[in-house]
């Protein structure tokens, strides 16, 4: 089940929106052109759990700036993109109603619940999280709550069979969270292998759900 778009319109353009997925893909590809280095930028810029919990970090930068840095790289353009397009659909009404400076700190913000989420349930890994998907899981958070029954455009993969539907965001958000908390319950092998941490969407899609209303202005207009 892959969304496309939604039937959600806004009533302002997404500045903000545009420019962090502009962000994240420039990052991209000055990680790929870093000339074999990706995995030294990786270990001295992403969110290592050790270093964000503990003490004796080596980064080149203190472990709580690594909580940014890490939201803005990826470990490949089909992780990007996936971020990215959830991004699109879903971030652009969050925006609207938010305004365009608090949704940049709302934004930012869940992603640091994230990293700390993912952090908390493996304090003792040195291995760096990267990645938008935290902050993403925040935005959707945030749709499904003041967004349920919005139509999200939808493609289905019955067997060899493609079919394109609209959902209420709250099946297709829904089904996306029920994914990330059985999976953050499945065990994921060892704390240094890597893997997906699942643990940073729970805890962004839960900060995005849970404080959302805070953030909405208290009277009509946008920052």
């Amino acid at each position: 089940m892959i969304p496309y778009k939604d039937d959600n319109p806004t009533r302002t353009f997404p500045f903000v929106t545009i420019f962090i997925i502009a962000l994240n893909f420039l990052v991209l590809v000055l990680q790929v052109m870093s000339s074999g280095k990706g995995r030294d930028i990786v270990y001295a810029y992403g969110a290592i759990p050790h270093n964000l919990i503990l003490s004796g970090s080596t980064q080149p930068i203190a472990p709580f700036l690594t909580v940014f840095t890490s939201m803005f790289m990826h470990g490949g353009l089909l992780h990007l993109g996936g971020n990215m397009l959830y991004l699109w659909i879903f971030g652009n009404n969050i925006e609207d109603r938010l305004g365009h400076v608090r949704f940049i700190i709302f934004y930012l913000f869940c992603g640091i619940a994230a990293a700390y989420s993912h952090a908390l349930t493996t304090p003792d890994s040195t291995v760096p999280m990267i990645g938008a998907s935290g902050a993403v899981a925040g935005i959707l958070g945030a749709y499904i709550l003041l967004f349920p029954s919005a139509r999200v455009h939808t493609v289905i993969f019955l067997g060899f069979f493609v079919q394109v539907v609209k959902i209420p965001a709250l099946i297709v958000i829904g089904f996306w969270a029920i994914i990330q908390f059985v999976s953050g319950l499945v065990p994921q092998g060892t704390l240094n292998q890597g893997g997906v941490a699942w643990f940073a969407h729970v805890g962004g899609f839960i900060a995005g759900l849970f404080t959302i209303k805070l953030w909405l202005p208290r009277r009509t207009g946008t920052w």
